[in-house]
């Protein structure tokens, strides 16, 4: 047996809102929606999927990192963006609310991190390029 896709699912009390922020202001791409008398669903690609577990020490650590203090709930999302300083700052002017600018990490990305509609929390992550290296 093998795993040929993750699916994170998320019910969005405001479906449209959170539609448009994930969908037009993030630029996830749109791969089928589909709507009946049972309501509707949007499916997005967000590209490479992985799943991380952490335990609680690891989650607290890096909120504190990112953030600094215990933010998170039992599940965060993170995007790897290109540029982490002007996704933060559009997401933002979409409605999302910032928890913490981007900042330097000890593992060597720019980090961010969003309130985001649908009730999910953000972790915004630029790697560092070949020629670029973020010093905390």
């Amino acid at each position: 047996m093998s795993v040929r896709q993750l699916r994170v699912v998320v019910t969005a009390d405001d479906y449209d809102d959170a539609l448009r922020f994930y969908r037009d202001v993030l630029g996830l791409r749109e791969l089928g929606a589909f709507s009946g008398e049972h309501g509707r669903v949007t499916i997005l690609d967000t590209g490479r999927a992985t799943l991380e577990l952490s335990d609680p020490a690891h989650a607290e650590y890096i909120d504190e990192v990112e953030v600094g203090s215990r933010v998170g709930g039992h599940i965060r999302i993170a995007f790897e963006i290109e540029d982490a300083t002007s996704t933060t700052r559009m997401l933002a002017d979409a409605g999302a609310t910032v928890l913490a600018e981007p900042r330097p990490t000890p593992w060597g990305s720019l980090n961010s991190r969003l309130e985001a509609p649908a009730g999910l929390q953000l972790t915004l992550f630029q790697e560092a390029s070949g020629t670029e290296r973020f010093v905390e």
